[in-house]
C-alpha cells in the first residue's frame, strides 16, 4: 500500500510503501504538511502568516478532502468550471468573434475613408491656404491670421505646416487623424479599465474604438468636411485628438508618482490648453466644461482621488484655455471678423432662437440611428469584461487546474481578503451616481454653447455647420459607449455566463452593432463616388489651367466642382466679393478666373 502527501504546489513530499509502518508514516506526513503550510503562510505578505490561526487554516486546507478542494477551485475559476455545461465556454469563445466581425466592418469603412485622402483636391479655404503657405510660410500665415483673419494662431501655424508641400499634407491628414484618435482612445480605455481594476479585453475594446471613429467620421451630415477637408479637420477634429492625448499624458503622469513627471505634465497642460484656445472656440467650451467638472470632482475631500494632482492638472488645462482665448479675442483678426457679423443683442427672442437651433442639431443627430452602434459596441465590451472577471474581485479569471485547488481553498479564507490602502476609501454612493449622470448635462450644455456661437458667427443658418459639432460629438459617442459598457457589464455579472439570456444579450448587441456599421455603407459609398469623380474632373481641368497659365494667359476659365457643401469660385455674383475665386487665381498665378 502506498500513500502520497502533496504540498500546495503539487510536489510530492513523502512516499511511504511499508505497510508495517503506516501509523508512523501518517504522523510524519502530517507533520511535513503542517511545516509546508506554515512556510507558505509565512512567505505571504499578510499579517496572519505568523499567527497560529494562519497555520491551522493551512493545515485544514492542505489536509482537506478532494471534494472541498474541487469546490474551492471551482469558486476561484469563476465561469471557467461549469460542471460539464459547455455554454459559458462557448459564449466566451463566441463573444470575441462577434466583436471581431463588428470591428472588421468598422475598420474597413475607416480604411476607405483614410484612402480617400489620396483623392482630395482643393476647394474653398484650400485655395487661400495653398498660396499663403507657398508665399508666406508657416510664420507668415500665422501673422496673417492674427492680424487680418480670425486670430487663431495655432490653427494658422498648423495650416502653414500642412500646406507647405502643396496638397500632400491634406491628403495624408485623414489617415493621420484616424490612427492617432483611434490609438489614443484605445489606450484611454485601457487606462480606465485598469483604474477600475477590471480586465482589458483588447478585441472588444478595439471594436468599440473603431465603431466610435466610424460613427464620428461617416455618420454625420457633413462627413467630407469632418474627415477629408483639412481646414475643417484642423479646426474641429484635431482638437479632439489633442484632448485625448492630453488626458492620457495626465493619467500616465499621475500613475508614475514622480514629482518631475507631474510638474512636466502640469506645464504641458498649460501649453496644450493655450494651443487649443487658439485652435477652436467650440472645443474650448466643451473641454473647459469637462476639465472644470473633473477638477472639482477630484478634490481629495470627495474621496475620488488620492491627492490634488488631478485637480491641479485640470486647473492648468483651464488656465491654458483662458490664455489662448484671451489671445484670440483681443487679436485684430478676431475684431475684424466680429465686425463682419455683428452679434445681435441677447434677448428672449434670441435665446429662444438659440434653443431652437440646439433642438435642430440634436434632431439631426437623433435621426441618425446608426449612433446606436456605439451603445451596442459598448455593451459588447462590458459583456467581455464581465465574462473575463471573477465574480468576487472583478479581476480576470484564470483557468483552473488540479494544482490550484489548495491555493483556491486557502484564498477563500479571510486572510486573503485585500487590505485597504491609504486613500482607497470608497467614495459616497451619491458621488458615484452624480458621476454616472454628469455626461448628459455637460454634453447638452456644451452643444448649447456651440449652437449659440454658430448662430452668432454665421447667422440663423449657423447650426447647419455640422463640422463644428465634432467638439461635443466625441464626448457624446464616448458617453454612449460607456453607458453601453456599464449595461453589458451589469448583464454579464447579474445573469452569469451560464445564463442563456447572456448569450441572447450578446447576440442582440452584435446585431445592433452590425446594423449600425451597415448603415454607414451607403453614405461611405456616396462619399467615395463623389470624391473620386471630382478628383478626376479636377485633375483634367487643373492640367488645362496650368498649361494656359504657363503660356502667359492672364485670365483662365474655371468650372466650379462642388463637393461637401463647400464654396467654390463664383459662389457669389460680385467677383470682388468672391474670395474663393481670387485665392484660386492667385494660387494659379493668373489675374482672374472667368466663368465657363
Amino acid at each position: 500500500m502506498s500513500r502520497t502527501t502533496i504540498s500546495e504546489h503539487g510536489d510530492t513530499l513523502m512516499r511511504k510503501t511499508d505497510e508495517t509502518t503506516g501509523a508512523e508514516g501518517a504522523e510524519e506526513a502530517t507533520a511535513t504538511a503542517d511545516t509546508a503550510g506554515a512556510e507558505e503562510t509565512t512567505d505571504g505578505d499578510g499579517p496572519d502568516g505568523d499567527t497560529p490561526d494562519g497555520k491551522e487554516r493551512d493545515r485544514d486546507t492542505t489536509g482537506g478532502d478532494a471534494a472541498d478542494a474541487n469546490k474551492a477551485d471551482s469558486d476561484t475559476a469563476g465561469e471557467d468550471i461549469t460542471d460539464g455545461d459547455e455554454r459559458p465556454g462557448a459564449l466566451r469563445r463566441l463573444l470575441p468573434w462577434i466583436a471581431l466581425v463588428v470591428g472588421a466592418g468598422a475598420g474597413a469603412l475607416l480604411s476607405v475613408g483614410a484612402f480617400l485622402g489620396v483623392y482630395v483636391r482643393p476647394t474653398s479655404d484650400d485655395w487661400c491656404a495653398l498660396w499663403k503657405a507657398r508665399d508666406m510660410g508657416p510664420l507668415g500665415i500665422t501673422s496673417d491670421f492674427y492680424r487680418t483673419q480670425n486670430g487663431r494662431v495655432t490653427n494658422a501655424f498648423v495650416t502653414g505646416l500642412l500646406y507647405s508641400d502643396g496638397m500632400r499634407g491634406p491628403k495624408l491628414l485623414p489617415a493621420f487623424l484616424i490612427v492617432t484618435l483611434g490609438v489614443g482612445l484605445f489606450l484611454l480605455g485601457r487606462e480606465a479599465l485598469r483604474a477600475l481594476r477590471l480586465p482589458f479585453p483588447a478585441v472588444a475594446a478595439a471594436t468599440a474604438v473603431l465603431m466610435l471613429e466610424a460613427l464620428l467620421f461617416l455618420a454625420g451630415t457633413r462627413s467630407y468636411q469632418v474627415l477629408l477637408w483639412a481646414p475643417s479637420t484642423i479646426s474641429h477634429t484635431l482638437p479632439s485628438v489633442l484632448g485625448v492625448w492630453a488626458a492620457l499624458s495626465a493619467v500616465w503622469a499621475a500613475r508614475s508618482r514622480r514629482p518631475w513627471a507631474r510638474s512636466v505634465a502640469v506645464g504641458a497642460a498649460v501649453l496644450m490648453g493655450a494651443a487649443a484656445g487658439t485652435l477652436s472656440e467650440p472645443f474650448v467650451a466643451m473641454s473647459g466644461l469637462l476639465a472644470a467638472t473633473v477638477g472639482v470632482l477630484c478634490l481629495p475631500r470627495l474621496r475620488l482621488a488620492h491627492d490634488r494632482f488631478a485637480s491641479t492638472w485640470c486647473a492648468a488645462w483651464c488656465l491654458g484655455l483662458v490664455i489662448g482665448s484671451v489671445v484670440l479675442f483681443v487679436s485684430p483678426g478676431a475684431r475684424w471678423r466680429r465686425a463682419q457679423q455683428p452679434k445681435r443683442p441677447l434677448s428672449l427672442s434670441e435665446i429662444g432662437a438659440t434653443f431652437q437651433d440646439w433642438a435642430r442639431i440634436w434632431e439631426a443627430i437623433g435621426t441618425q440611428w446608426a449612433y446606436a452602434g456605439a451603445l451596442a459596441a459598448g455593451a459588447l465590451l462590458g459583456l467581455a469584461v464581465a465574462l473575463r472577471a471573477r465574480p468576487d474581485t472583478g479581476r480576470a479569471a484564470r483557468p483552473a487546474t488540479a494544482h490550484s485547488a489548495p491555493r483556491a481553498a486557502r484564498s477563500s479564507t479571510p486572510r486573503s481578503a485585500p487590505r485597504p490602502t491609504p486613500g482607497s476609501a470608497h467614495p459616497p454612493r451619491g458621488a458615484l451616481l452624480v458621476i454616472a449622470v454628469l455626461p448628459v448635462p455637460l454634453i447638452a450644455l456644451g452643444s448649447l454653447v456651440t449652437a449659440y456661437g454658430l448662430r452668432g458667427g454665421y447667422g440663423a443658418g449657423g447650426w447647419t455647420y455640422a463640422r463644428a459639432w465634432t467638439s461635443f460629438l466625441v464626448p457624446f459617442l464616448i458617453a454612449l459607449c460607456g453607458y453601453g459598457a456599464w449595461l453589458g457589464h451589469r448583464i454579464g455579472r447579474r445573469l452569469g455566463a451560464r445564463s442563456a439570456l447572456a448569450a441572447v444579450a450578446a447576440g442582440i448587441a452584435g446585431v445592433v452593432a452590425v446594423a449600425g456599421t451597415a448603415a454607414l455603407v451607403a453614405p461611405t459609398r456616396t462619399l467615395t463616388t463623389r470624391t473620386v469623380v471630382r478628383s478626376v474632373a479636377w485633375d483634367r481641368q487643373d492640367a488645362r489651367i496650368r498649361a494656359e497659365a504657363a503660356a502667359g494667359r492672364e485670365e483662365v476659365t474655371y468650372r466650379p466642382l462642388f463637393i461637401g457643401g463647400l464654396a467654390e469660385p463664383f459662389f457669389t455674383i460680385v467677383y470682388e466679393k468672391d474670395w474663393v475665386a481670387q485665392c484660386a487665381a492667385r494660387s494659379y498665378g493668373v489675374d482672374r478666373l472667368r466663368r465657363p
